[in-house]
């Protein structure tokens, strides 16, 4: 059995990097499982259907190809198909054939979906609060969106936006240990 450090070294991965990515990811299981919980324990509606609720109705007349809105809330095609059939059953969503393309559809939010939206964001929101803006102070949390937006670009192929390279913290300085 190889040993940690061989695998980061045959990976390439340093100990900062292996150890940055494990607490992202154990950060978002612990927020999102608290907001899963929250918003079915107050609203009885799994985050993956409010998600889709919100993409909806950001987008243009709160309408996306269905292609799009896979895209945009990390699910597979098959698998936004059946959350918008719950949806559509509800009357939050409608399907509506593409005119310039037969085979393709849109999901768009109804009257229904927005109010039920209005209704989960209160809670939603809170519960995000809670869990994720209460965690740091506003300094941390800009170079935290800082960031991830230059992660996401990276992985976009654009570059990070309006953020500047994210400041080093050096923590002896800020405790006073310099």
């Amino acid at each position: 059995m190889q040993s940690q450090s061989a695998t980061e070294t045959a990976a390439g991965l340093s100990p900062d990097v292996l150890a940055t990515w494990h607490a992202f990811l154990r950060a978002h299981t612990l927020v999102a499982r608290a907001l899963e919980r929250e918003l079915l324990t107050s609203q009885r509606l799994p985050l993956a259907e409010y998600d889709v609720l919100v993409q909806l109705s950001e987008a243009p007349e709160g309408r996306l190809r269905m292609a799009q809105l896979a895209d945009r809330v990390l699910l597979s095609r098959s698998g936004l198909t059946r959350l918008i059939e719950r949806l559509e059953a509800g009357g939050l969503v409608r399907r509506e054939v593409c005119p310039s393309d037969a085979r393709g559809a849109f999901a768009v939010l109804t009257e229904d979906g927005m109010a039920r939206l209005e209704v989960a964001a209160h809670d939603h929101l809170r519960s995000v609060q809670a869990h994720f803006g209460d965690a740091l102070d506003s300094e941390l949390m800009d170079q935290l969106r800082c960031a991830l937006e230059q992660v996401a670009a990276a992985n976009m192929g654009e570059s990070a936006g309006g953020c500047a390279a994210v400041p080093e913290v050096n923590v002896a300085q800020e405790d006073g240990l310099d």
